[in-house]
């Protein structure tokens, strides 16, 4: 059991890390800060490159963590909480990746849940730092506040969708019908 939660830790961890490289750097084949703020605006977010830093940096390090195996909850919360937000972004296009849908960031969420209930195993830094094994609340608060806190970064940076005059919205089409 060890050597598959080191295995899925690191390839897990480090593919998140990946992402957010990706977000602030030309590494690993992304567009830069620029390109990762871009990104933000085009899925309609505010703060543009301070979102880009956010996102790419608690990708970066929880990603990190999670491969190391040190503070598994916390990161792995960390790591729910960007995720929930790029499932919430693909939400509208379904479930499958095929169609840029959520199941590939949903996949990373459940995983990350699952080390944080299972913990990081004998072969991480929390292990050897007499972390592990974490008490059943603390996971179990990871998981929750996870997704919470995504749904809610959603919630506060997310703009509403400009209305679209030709479907007859707004206070005009309102005060016609």
């Amino acid at each position: 059991m060890d050597t598959g939660l080191l295995v899925l830790r690191l390839v897990v961890g480090l593919l998140i890390a990946g992402h957010g490289v990706q977000k602030v750097s030309f590494r690993l084949g992304g567009s830069g800060l620029a390109g990762g703020t871009e990104e933000f605006r085009h899925d309609g977010f505010r703060g543009g490159r301070l979102t880009a830093l956010a996102a790419g940096g608690s990708q970066i390090g929880a990603g990190l963590f999670l491969a190391a195996g040190l503070l598994t909850p916390a990161a792995a919360m960390a790591a729910m909480g960007v995720m929930t937000v790029a499932s919430s972004v693909k939400w509208r296009k379904g479930l499958w990746v095929q169609n840029d849908g959520y199941e590939y960031p949903l996949v990373l969420v459940v995983v990350s849940a699952v080390l944080a209930v299972t913990g990081p195993g004998r072969w991480s830094a929390d292990h050897a730092l007499g972390l592990a094994p974490w008490p059943l609340w603390i996971s179990v608060a990871a998981v929750v506040v996870g997704p919470v806190s995504g749904l809610l970064t959603r919630a506060v940076l997310h703009r509403r969708a400009a209305a679209d005059p030709a479907e007859g919205s707004g206070p005009h089409a309102r005060a016609a019908g």
